[in-house]
């Protein structure tokens, strides 16, 4: 869980205190122990309502460190936004509210991403 500007519901339900956004070398050790402790994947979550998402240089940062697959979800609106996290590592990227407010985001994702390849 990585701070997000605002308190978010996973950290309430969780009782997890947030990784300090501006922190990324603990998120780094956070992911490298999860993947020596045989985690498969590796889930940055900013929350749901997070108020920004997990920045560029976490991402980067994270996936050029361990040898696992990345998740990204949390504060991500926008096509730029999961064009960046996807530039940054990200293999999957978690946009639950987005397409609740806007069934259409999906869509506009698919064809953006059309030209990420």
């Amino acid at each position: 869980l990585i701070e997000s500007g605002t308190s978010t519901t996973v950290s309430y339900i969780s009782n997890t205190t947030p990784i300090p956004a501006n922190k990324p070398e603990i998120a780094v050790c956070t992911a490298l122990a999860g993947e020596q402790l045989g985690l498969k994947v590796i889930y940055l979550e900013a929350g749901s309502g997070a108020k920004n998402p997990v920045s560029a240089e976490t991402i980067q940062r994270v996936s050029n460190s361990v040898d696992i697959p990345i998740i990204v979800g949390g504060g991500i609106r926008s096509v730029e936004q999961v064009e960046k996290a996807f530039e940054s590592g990200a293999q999957i990227v978690v946009i639950g509210t987005a397409v609740e407010q806007d069934p259409e985001f999906i869509a506009s994702i698919g064809i953006s991403m059309k030209n990420l390849a």
